[in-house]
């Protein structure tokens, strides 16, 4: 093989064959190319691009030629047993499931004995809020319970560091943000039903107390216990929760006061660790959670549900955010939620009628203020249509897992159908995952980072609870 240096300062590249080759050099520079994408962002879009030669080989009908490219010299005479067991390890492509879990895979990222989640490729770093919502799809959805735990180390380590008030370490981004050990209580929540509430409460019991009551006793700077039950959080300067889009140094949806996931999950996480106590003897500690669990629920219904029969999305004093948003979904989702089942089948019909679309749910109804659907143009263009319309497919598992908690077996159809139109985006794109957003009107176009976790992990937990549900209804059918 050859190698070669575009300019000086740049690292040397090495393009090698695994079989004997004659390089021909013939440098060529293919001027003006355009990137139409970069473009339509409002960036630079031309460039020279470099091609130094060709490679000639002979080769046999059905023979396979390895090349590599990189910034080292191999080996040749091992190339081939390199890729072969490359390939090996890699799940193949020949189906939805085995799409997502060869995608689920990708977002792990390991740096020595720390294991991280990354939100998103092609820029995106682990992020809190996006590690603990996409931790139980990428791992245990795939039956990889190991993996679960040994990110949960890193993970644990660093909301401990959080908790003590010491500066985090570990490359875990936003964990100061309000929600974040709301999600990690229902991500262990999550942990729990896969394995055990034992084995849980063994492994993480611990965590799960001081995390809430870090919450309970008030030490979070942006996070605050009002008397009558609800978690009240300042998102007027920062963006606070996953709706995070800022423009000119302010949150484009200035979500503030009482959030309705934040105190979806608050209640949440009291009935599930008040259940895990008690069946690890603290009765009084059980009791105590169960008592703030009923104040809690009582206000919320008072403060959130409107005589529309959908929640609020915040409220913050006399301010009532009246916008359809999709955040409302979550407590129907969710394990232990204080609508009732009319509540909830009110809440989930507006979501299915204003929010569905084959990619997932929109973050904004189009029959409300501001809608904006299409994540297009330059940057402060898109950051204001960022939660303005633009469908999330993370959402629709969640969507997927209330609808069957309202209508169970006879959901099952119906989310098999709407499966398709994520199945369909394996093809586009990069190749076999699930980017960031769509459009929010057709043709619901994919936007935003080329893979994104949360919408990969969210996908593959709603595919093994379908599987669930399917294998109940074959043992009815043997039943019968």
């Amino acid at each position: 093989g050859i190698k070669t240096c575009m300019y000086p300062g740049y690292p040397e590249l090495f393009m090698q064959l695994n079989k004997k080759n004659e390089f021909h050099f013939q440098p060529d520079w293919y001027r003006g190319i355009e990137y139409p994408k970069e473009q339509e962002r409002g960036y630079d879009f031309n460039e020279d691009l470099y091609v130094p030669g060709y490679f000639e080989v002979d080769i046999k009908k059905g023979e396979s030629v390895v090349f590599s490219a990189g910034i080292s010299e191999v080996d040749t005479r091992k190339l081939k047993q390199t890729f072969e067991a490359e390939a090996a390890d890699r799940t193949p492509r020949d189906s939805f499931y085995h799409c997502l879990k060869n995608s689920a895979h990708q977002f792990h990222n390991k740096q020595g004995d720390e294991h991280y989640i990354l939100a998103g490729y092609p820029w995106f770093k682990c992020r809190a809020r996006d590690l603990f919502i996409s931790l139980p799809g990428l791992t245990l959805a795939v039956d990889e319970q190991d993996e679960f735990e040994d990110v949960m180390k890193t993970a644990e380590k660093a909301l401990r560091q959080f908790m003590n008030g010491e500066t985090v370490t570990y490359k875990i981004y936003e964990m100061e943000h309000p929600d974040i050990l709301l999600w990690a209580i229902w991500c262990l929540q999550q942990y729990a039903k896969f394995t055990s509430r034992e084995r849980c409460r063994q492994m993480y019991g611990s965590l799960l107390e001081d995390m809430l009551d870090y919450i309970r006793s008030r030490k979070h700077d942006n996070l605050f216990l009002h008397d009558n039950g609800l978690l009240y959080t300042n998102g007027t300067e920062h963006a606070v929760t996953w709706m995070n889009s800022v423009a000119n140094g302010r949150p484009v949806v200035p979500r503030t006061g009482y959030v309705v996931e934040i105190n979806a999950l608050w209640y949440n996480a009291l009935r599930f660790v008040a259940d895990m106590v008690r069946e690890g003897g603290n009765e009084p500690l059980a009791q105590a959670l169960e008592q703030q669990a009923e104040v809690t629920g009582k206000s919320f219904v008072e403060v959130f549900r409107n005589e529309y029969g959908y929640l609020f999305d915040y409220v913050d004093g006399y301010m009532m955010d009246w916008s359809v948003r999709p955040n409302m979904i979550f407590t129907v989702a969710f394990d232990y939620s204080p609508l009732d089942r009319v509540q909830k089948r009110q809440v989930l019909d507006i979501v299915t009628k204003e929010l569905l679309t084959p990619k997932g749910l929109r973050t904004l109804s189009p029959k409300s203020g501001g809608y904006n659907p299409n994540y297009v143009g330059p940057q402060t263009q898109r950051d204001y249509a960022y939660h303005q319309g633009t469908a999330w497919p993370w959402l629709m598992g969640f969507y997927m897992e209330a609808y069957l908690r309202i209508y169970k077996m006879s959901g099952i159809s119906f989310v098999e159908r709407h499966l398709i139109g994520m199945e369909d985006e394996m093809g586009r794109h990069c190749i076999s995952t699930l980017p960031e957003l769509f459009d929010g009107n057709p043709p619901f176009v994919g936007r935003g980072a080329i893979s994104f976790a949360m919408n990969v992990a969210e996908i593959l937990r709603i595919l093994s609870l379908l599987y669930k549900y399917e294998q109940i209804e074959k043992k009815e059918e043997e039943r019968k």
